[in-house]
């Protein structure tokens, strides 16, 4: 399928040059001016990753969507932003989009997750993970874990 995808172009406004009517679009270019996607907005991302993950406590588990109705609306924008992702993955491979903008939904994804944790952790809501009851079980299981208690015990 890939191999059948067209790419993608944008069109060319250059209004100077008229008379060259068949080369009117252009494949994106990620140059980084005005075609491209700047890293700052990247870094400006991790650093609000950060800040948040600071206060809460490690993820020791794989943890389940759920807690405050703030965290529940976050937790479907990361969905969201995942969606996205996957579908740049083919236009960044394809050239036709700037691998910078692929990372940076990458980031707000996780900036998504991390802003879904630290509300649920500032609404002292519980964190549901998933996770074996001992060391060699075969089954997961819910369990419900107050964020602000488990940061406690990882502080002593």
């Amino acid at each position: 399928m890939s191999q059948n995808r067209k790419k993608i172009v944008m069109d060319d406004y250059d209004d100077e040059d008229d008379s060259d009517a068949d080369n009117t679009t252009t494949t994106f270019t990620a140059d980084g001016v005005g075609g491209g996607f700047h890293e700052a907005h990247i870094e400006i991302i991790e650093d609000w990753i950060d800040v948040m993950t600071e206060k809460l406590p490690e993820l020791s588990s794989f943890v389940l969507p759920t807690g405050a109705k703030g965290a529940a609306h976050l937790h479907v924008a990361r969905t969201v932003c995942r969606r996205a992702e996957r579908r740049i993955v083919p236009l960044v491979q394809d050239g036709v989009c700037d691998p910078n903008a692929m990372k940076y939904v990458n980031r707000l994804s996780d900036f998504f997750f991390t802003a879904a944790r630290y509300v649920n952790y500032c609404e002292n809501h519980e964190e549901v993970q998933y996770r074996r009851d001992y060391r060699g079980a075969k089954q997961r299981q819910r369990c419900a874990v107050p964020l602000q208690q488990q940061q406690q015990q990882q502080e002593k």
